[in-house]
Order: C-alpha cells, then sequence, then structure tokens
C-alpha cells in the first residue's frame, strides 16, 4: 500500500475512533495508529532498552566493523563512529519511552471516559461491548480494543483517579506491568512503591509479579539489627532498606528437614534467583570462603559485596532457631573481613543471619552489645504438603503458554 493510501485509510480510521469516543484527541488516535502499524520497530526498541548488551552483533564483529575503516580515516573516524552509535541508541530508547508514556495515557484516557460517561449517562456494562464491537470495525487489525482490554482501561482509569500520578510514574512503566498491579495489589500506596521499584530496578513483568506474590512490600527493611547503633547516616538508612523479612527462598524446592550445607548448595544451584531475593547492588563473591586468623582456618558461609553500600556483606545460614552465640560467631567474622579484605575506600562490612526461626527478645539482647553491624532474618521454605501439590515443569510450560495466548488476545 502506497503512503498516500496508508494516510487517507488511518485518517478515516481516526475520524470513525473519535466518533465511538469524542473528547480523545485526533492526535493521540494518529499517534496510536502509528505505534500499531510500526508495532514490530517499538518490541525492537523496547527490547533494546531492557537488553544489558548495547551490541545485537557478538563482539569481535562489532569491533571488526569499528575498526575496518580506521586505517582510510584514522582513529577520529572510530571516535565519531561510538559516538553517533552511543547517540543512536540513547534516541531509540527515549522513543520508546515516549511510545509507552501515550500508549499508557492514552488508554487512561478511554477508561477514563468510558467511566464518566457511564456515570452521566446511566449505562451498563453493555456499553463496554458495543465501544468493542464500533472500535474493532474502526481498527479491524488491532486487538487492543477487544472488551477484556476496554475493561482493563476502565479499571486502569478506576484505579488512578488522578491523571498527573498516571503521567508522572505508572506511565514510565508498560502496560502490561500496569495490569498486573491493579490486578494483584489493592492498596494505592503500594502499587506506587512497586511502580517506583520496576522504575529503578527495570523489573521484567514476571520479576514484578514474583516480588508482588512474595510481599516484599512489607518484608523490606524488616530484619532486626543493630545498624542505627553500628554505622553512621545514611549508611545505617541505607543498609536497613536493603535486608528484608522473611527472605523467600520457595524458589529451592526445598522443606524444613534439610543441613546447613544442603541448604548452601542448593542457593548456589539458584544463585541467580537468591541474588534476585537479596535485592540490588549485590555481586557474589565465593561460598565457603577461606578466612586464616592465629593459624587457624575459618569459612564464611557466603560472602557477597553490595555496589550500592560499598561493603562486603556476610551470611551465616543457620537451619535452627536463632541462638546469641550466633551473633558473637558473626561479629568475630566481621572483624576478619574488615581487617584482611576491606579496602581503605570501602565501608564497614555487614553481617546477615538467615535462620529458621528468631525470638524478637532474644534477637534485640544479643544484638545489644555488638560493634559490628548485623541483622538477623528468618527465612520462608516451601511446606513439605505444598510441595507435594506444585505442577510439574510440563504442567508449567503449558500454563505459561496458555497465559501468553490470552496476552496476545
Amino acid at each position: 500500500m502506497s503512503l498516500l493510501i496508508a494516510q487517507s485509510s488511518i485518517a478515516r480510521l481516526v475520524s470513525r475512533a473519535n466518533d465511538a469516543l469524542p473528547g480523545i484527541s485526533p492526535g493521540a488516535f494518529w499517534f496510536v495508529a502509528w505505534v500499531w502499524t510500526n508495532a514490530e520497530r517499538v518490541r525492537r526498541g523496547w527490547g533494546l532498552m531492557c537488553s544489558a548488551s548495547k551490541s545485537h552483533l557478538p563482539e569481535e564483529r562489532a569491533e571488526a566493523i569499528v575498526q575496518q575503516p580506521v586505517s582510510q580515516f584514522g582513529d577520529a573516524y572510530a571516535v565519531l563512529l561510538k559516538s553517533l552509535k552511543e547517540r543512536i541508541h540513547e534516541s531509540r530508547m527515549s522513543a520508546t519511552l515516549t511510545v509507552n508514556r501515550e500508549l499508557t495515557t492514552l488508554y487512561w484516557d478511554i477508561g477514563r471516559r468510558i467511566l464518566d460517561e457511564q456515570q452521566k449517562q446511566g449505562w451498563g456494562a453493555q456499553v463496554v461491548e458495543q465501544l468493542s464491537k464500533d472500535l474493532g470495525k474502526a481498527f479491524p487489525d488491532v486487538v487492543s480494543f477487544s472488551v477484556r482490554n476496554l475493561r482493563s482501561m476502565r479499571a486502569f482509569a478506576d484505579a488512578y483517579p488522578d491523571q498527573e500520578i498516571v503521567k508522572q510514574l505508572v506511565s514510565q512503566i508498560p502496560w502490561g506491568h500496569n495490569l498486573r498491579l491493579i490486578q494483584m495489589v489493592k492498596d494505592q500506596q503500594q502499587r506506587f512503591w512497586y511502580a517506583a521499584q520496576t522504575i529503578e530496578h527495570g523489573w521484567s513483568r514476571a520479576v514484578l509479579v514474583h516480588q508482588i506474590e512474595s510481599d516484599l512490600y512489607t518484608r523490606q527493611g524488616q530484619a532486626l539489627t543493630n545498624f542505627e547503633r553500628a554505622l553512621p547516616v545514611p549508611q545505617s538508612d541505607l543498609a536497613r532498606e536493603l535486608v528484608k523479612d522473611p527472605y523467600n527462598l520457595d524458589f529451592l524446592g526445598l522443606t524444613d528437614d534439610i543441613s546447613e550445607r544442603e541448604l548452601e548448595r542448593s542457593l548456589l544451584d539458584h544463585l541467580k534467583e537468591f541474588l534476585l531475593e537479596l535485592g540490588k547492588g549485590f555481586a557474589f563473591m565465593g561460598s565457603q570462603y577461606h578466612l586464616e586468623v592465629g593459624g587457624q582456618d575459618y569459612y564464611l558461609d557466603l560472602l557477597f559485596y553490595n555496589t550500592i553500600l560499598r561493603a562486603y556483606v556476610v551470611i551465616d545460614l543457620k537451619v535452627e532457631a536463632f541462638k546469641p552465640e550466633f551473633a558473637g560467631k558473626m561479629n568475630f567474622y566481621l572483624n576478619v573481613v574488615e581487617d584482611q579484605l576491606q579496602h581503605p575506600d570501602d565501608q564497614p562490612p555487614i553481617g546477615l543471619i538467615l535462620c529458621k526461626e528468631r525470638n524478637h527478645v532474644t534477637v534485640e539482647f544479643s544484638l545489644r552489645g555488638m560493634d559490628q553491624p548485623m541483622g538477623v532474618s528468618e527465612y520462608r521454605l516451601l511446606p513439605r504438603e505444598v510441595q507435594a501439590t506444585l505442577p510439574s515443569p510440563e504442567e508449567w510450560e503449558a500454563e505459561l503458554e496458555r497465559v501468553n495466548e490470552e496476552e496476545q488476545e
């Protein structure tokens, strides 16, 4: 189809869509029509934004492409080419964000108009079905105006009455993320928090769902610690926000009757999931990390470095209830790490004791005399009876395929 024919067709669709939903600017429909006709480009742009890599080519090929003309134009050309590529990547990411913001704002506008007209005219649910039919005729190649999606837009506008909140916060995350938020989180402040965390950490939809299901909002910053006494401000505030209670280790597929070595080995086998549960800034340094003190050998269960705190984090695993001597052992470990591993620019190391159970009073008394910063948290594993009811990997795969098909409708 020629450009003039395409523009003429889109113009007719915009006119018919505006008749179906008066009050929404034609410019918004023009924008969305462009998005739909360039859907593949938009998806590729979003993929670029979420990708940690700046090139889809193997590194050797990318370097070869850059280096090829250097002999002809000199080193300045390589510098120019590199800077132009970076600028193009930045522009693509910016365009993708703009597309997402405009789409989300449009969906809010549609939902708001439906809500207002239903209240004003006394219309029932049938109006949504009629709008779906009329908009479907106006946009026959688009599935976004299905009854289900229009209801989602209506629910979205109902969940966020203030359009400024939509523009400033939730329009910065994909539409699918927003649907999960309004479906799974009823408290508005919690939704704001999860949306902000998604923006800050670049969570995928699957990660967002996992964090909601694991109740991260209420667990964040809930570990029992001595950070206020052992760390200066603002380091104490940062450390407190990075630890949680309890830690959700359901992904291990283990039950309570395990040894510490089995727990550690399973965490290493699921290191990616464990890093996600630990939170932002954690880098794995080693397990059974060797320290030598006074001619004797000692081993840290797990050693991490947190790039936000700029500090080592020692994790001690206990498959039993917390005991006061655990704090004394951790204090010793932290003293040694501070002496042997800490760089002059690092902040004091932090200890985290992960145990099966803990008594609040016992922990408070145990940490009171410790000079090194540490916290105590419980971990949660799947109860045996729950684990027995879990679907098989094949069943999980079939369910994921079904969900993906529904989302494409």
